[in-house]
This record gives structure tokens, sequence and C-alpha cells, in this order.
């Protein structure tokens, strides 16, 4: 080991840059849908390795001298987030002949510029940087800083957090409950890169104790929650998820947007599976009603004959606001609540767009290079102003999340206060059957075992589910699978902690191993002099 880590470390120029390519790749495979959590134990102490050989004595600026680490960080995060985020261009390929030009920005320039963000956290750890345990310290409180900014600069895009890793089934889930990915992140990179003192042996006891430690107590903290007497529930609620899998070539096509509402009712409509009663809530996928309400109020009315006395239908509309005579009309991806009588008696706007997807950042300069949105869909949408719980059949009250909004952890700090139920809509026929559905279902899992509620997710060709406060799956739909899934859900349980304790907790892990890495790194200073 000591051999290898040395050739390692003595790397330079291109043979430096393919090797944390490599580690950054590798460490995809921690990531759903694989789940190979093994890989992590290699890429992350190649990258220990790779940053104590990336020094300048070079004069000149602070940059300057740290410009070494930042390229091994970059070139981490490029084969990171190219592995891990490929799939993105499927969505340009549903109508290839307007959005192909766009393939290249897609797949290869998110990862250029996501890669700044392990570029920053490689720079970071190397001021900190020292001969021993103390370096792994303060990669993991880089790592765990860098993605703490992803996830709002910019808008924010925390997809594929290294803590997700950590987290392949519900055992392991458990533990963000009380750390909060802000503490999960910088956790799993400290416990990923500590076999790295494998090489040196230096504080190798304490590392192989802390790493004993802190798996164990993440095992077990997880059996713990997992055998723990749920409480007993305040109430249930019948649920019917429909997933229709909607071809993306037809959505928006008018000539078939009659046999796509048709068969989404068909779905709605359908006697339940013996043993399950009838749903007292119907969900539907992210923008699965295929025309306006304000051009077709008959859609409603077939909706008031179709839903039963007492039923509830939740559905993803494009809702406009000011009237399709109006030029001055805006659009919204919402969700809609509508009642047994064909009513809209409540809707929510989605909050967080998908940049290029969903809107045109700075769409007037843009628009006049000849730019538009990347993603072939109806219409540029507005943001919605604020979220709120929708009151379903039972008094339940149903917060709606649309899309990625269910990858952000502080847009999901859900208060038990405010909400019993968390929903989410989405439309993953966009990346077809590629990694992308997959990571998105894992990261709405985890946000139902941090806030300690039952989670019900439609999407339009998967993956549909829902999943209990522990993040056990009670039920899914298979990506391309057409139907609907019929579950009682009961309505229990209640955060470990509050969101805001969480992030507090997730804060000072960091901080611990800010501190730790300081103190390292000074110590070495002062036996240096």
């Amino acid at each position: 080991m000591e051999r290898l880590a040395g050739r390692i470390i003595l790397l330079w120029g291109w043979r430096r840059a393919l090797v944390a390519f490599f580690a950054g790749t590798l460490a995809v495979l921690g990531q759903a849908p694989y789940d190979f959590f093994a890989a992590c134990f290699v890429s992350f102490p190649l990258l220990v390795w790779l940053l104590d050989g990336a020094t300048s004595e070079a004069p000149g600026s602070l940059f300057r001298r740290l410009r070494p680490a930042f390229a091994v960080g970059w070139w981490f995060g490029f084969g990171y987030f190219l592995a891990g985020l490929w799939w993105i261009g499927s969505a340009l390929l549903v109508e290839a002949d307007t959005f192909a030009w766009a393939l290249p920005l897609a797949v290869v320039g998110i990862p250029f510029a996501l890669a700044f963000f392990y570029g920053f956290a490689a720079m970071v750890a190397r001021l900190l940087w020292s001969n021993d345990i103390g370096r792994i310290a303060a990669l993991a409180f880089a790592f765990g800083l860098a993605e703490w900014l992803r996830g709002f600069l910019f808008t924010g895009f925390p997809w594929n957090a290294v803590g997700y890793a950590a987290m392949p089934v519900p055992l392991l889930m458990q533990s963000v409950s009380v750390t909060g990915m802000i503490g999960m992140n910088a956790l799993a990179v400290f416990v990923f890169a500590l076999p790295a003192l494998l090489a040196a042996r230096r504080h190798l006891r304490l590392g192989a104790a802390l790493l004993v430690a802190l798996v164990a107590a993440h095992v077990g903290f997880g059996y713990f929650r997992l055998n723990a007497p749920v409480e007993p529930p305040t109430s249930t609620i019948d649920v019917r998820i429909v997933q229709p899998a909607v071809d993306l070539s037809e959505k928006w096509d008018a000539s078939v947007r009659d046999r796509i509402f048709a068969t989404m009712m068909g779905l709605s409509a359908k006697a339940p599976e013996p043993g399950h009663a009838k749903p007292q809530l119907i969900l539907w996928p992210e923008t699965s009603v295929p025309f306006l309400f304000t051009e077709r109020p008959d859609a409603l009315t077939a909706l008031g004959e179709m839903l039963a006395g007492g039923q509830m239908l939740i559905a993803g509309i494009v809702r406009e606001e000011g009237g399709s005579a109006n030029a001055d009309s805006r659009y919204y991806n919402s969700v809609v609540a509508i009642n047994d009588k064909g009513e809209i008696v409540d809707a929510v706007d989605k909050v967080h767009l998908v940049p290029f997807g969903e809107y045109l950042p700075f769409a007037g300069l843009l628009g006049r290079l000849g730019l538009d949105q990347l993603v072939a869909g109806p219409t540029n949408f507005a943001a919605g102003n604020e979220r709120h719980a929708i009151t379903v059949p039972g008094g339940i009250r149903a917060l709606p999340f649309i899309c990625y909004e269910v990858i952000f952890p502080e847009l999901v700090a859900v208060d038990a206060a405010s909400a019993q139920l968390i929903v989410n809509v989405t439309n993953d026929a966009w990346f077809g059957d590629t990694p992308g559905p997959y990571q998105h279902f894992r990261q709405a899992q985890i946000r139902a075992v941090e806030n300690g509620l039952p989670l019900l997710r439609a999407a339009n060709n998967g993956i549909s589910a829902v999943v209990d406060p522990r993040g056990r799956i009670v039920d899914a739909l298979a990506i391309d699978a057409r139907g609907a899934i019929d579950v009682r859900v009961p309505i229990s349980g209640q955060a470990v902690i509050s969101s805001g304790q969480r992030r507090i907790n997730g804060m000072l892990i960091m901080l611990l191993f800010a501190l730790f890495a300081c103190v390292s790194n000074v110590r070495q200073r002062l036996r240096a002099n």
C-alpha cells in the first residue's frame, strides 16, 4: 500500500489528472442505482494521496500555491459529475431535431461547472493539510462545505451529494434524521477517506477505531430506528397513485391529448385490487393533464363525474394565469386539488424552477442570441411565490413538491405542525431508463427519513411509490410500467429532531472536522520549526 500511495503522490501533469478523473468516476458507483459504496473506499483514498502530492514551491499568490490542489479536485469532480449526470442529455433527445445541438452543453458543460465546487473543496482541504489523520478531517470539512454551498449557490443543484453513497438501504438511512445532509456529507467523506492511512500507517490505530465506531453507530442507530415501536397512527388514508407512462414525443401533441386524458381517467376509475379499499385520494404525476383547464373546462366536468363522493384528485398541470387572450398570460408548473364536483379547491405552484429546462435565465439577453429553454415543453414557466399544504380527505395536510424540488433538504424541511404527508409529483420520462430516475427517487426517499413523514410519489413512467417515515418502500411501480397502486397509508411519525436542530448538528460536525484539521496543521508547523 505504501508503494502504491508513493507512486500516486509522485504523479504529475496529465497522469495526475487522469487518476483524479478515474477516482471521481469510481465514486459514482456509490450512488443509485449501483449502490456499491465500497468503491468510495478506493476513490477517496486516491484523492487523499493525489492531494498529498499537489504541492507548489513556486512563489506568488495563495491561489498560485493552491492551484495544483484545485486541479486535482476539479478533475475528480469532473469525473464524478460526468459519470453521474450524463443521462441529462437524454432530455435533449426527446425532440432531437430542435435540441440536439445543446447536447455537449448539458452532458459536458454541467459537469464542467459543478467540478469547480470540488476544486474549491480541494483548495480548502489543502490549506488545512497535514501528514496525519488531520488531513482526512480537512477533506471531510472541505467537502461538507462544498456540498452545502452546492445546495444554494447559482440557484442550487445538490444532486448526488456524496453523503447519499453512505445510505443505500433504509438501515443506513436513519442517521440522516439526526445529522442532516450537511453532517452526512462530511461524515461520509471522512469514513471513505480513512483507508488512506494504510499507506503511512501514522495514526492507523486511531483511524481504524474511528472507522469502526462511526460505522457501528451508523448501523446501530439504523437498526434501533427500524425496530423501534411505531407510534399508533392518528388516522389513515387510502391512496391510489397513477403512473401512465406517457410517451413524451406525444405528450403535447394536440391529436392525442384526449387519448392520454382517457388513459389517466381509466387508471383512476378502475375498481380497487382485492383487499384494498376505494381510494380517498388519487395522485397524478407532474404536468399529467395534457391541456390547459382554461381551454378545456369540459375536462373538469369529466373529472367530477369520474370521482366518487368524498374522493379527491391531486394532479400535476400547467396552470395559466391571465387568460388565453391576454398577451401577458403567465404559466405555472402546478399541482391542483380537484373535489368530487369537478372543482379546483386548491393549487400550489412550483417555487424552485429548473434553469434552462423550465425557464431561461437572462431571457432578454439570451433570447436575442437565439437561445431558448433546452427541454421541450409547452412554455417557459413563472415561479410560484410560496408553498402550502393541501388538505386532503380526513383533514390530513399534504405538502407537495414538484419534480426536483424534492432534492433540496432545506426546501423539504417539513415541520410536523405544518404537514403530515409529503407528496412528490414528477416526470422523469425525460431521462428514460437511465440512472437519473433512480437517483431522483433515492433523494426523495431520504427526505421522508429526514422529516419522519410518509412520502407519496407519482412519476409519469417511474419510479412511483409509497415510502414510510423510515424510508421503507411500501409499494412501487417500476420504470416504464403503466398502472396504478392502491395503498392504505397510516398517518404517523414525526422527525427525530427539528429541521433547525439537524442544520445545527450538521454544522457542528463540519466545525469539529475543521477544528481537528486546524490543530493537526498547527502541530505540524510547530514541529517543523
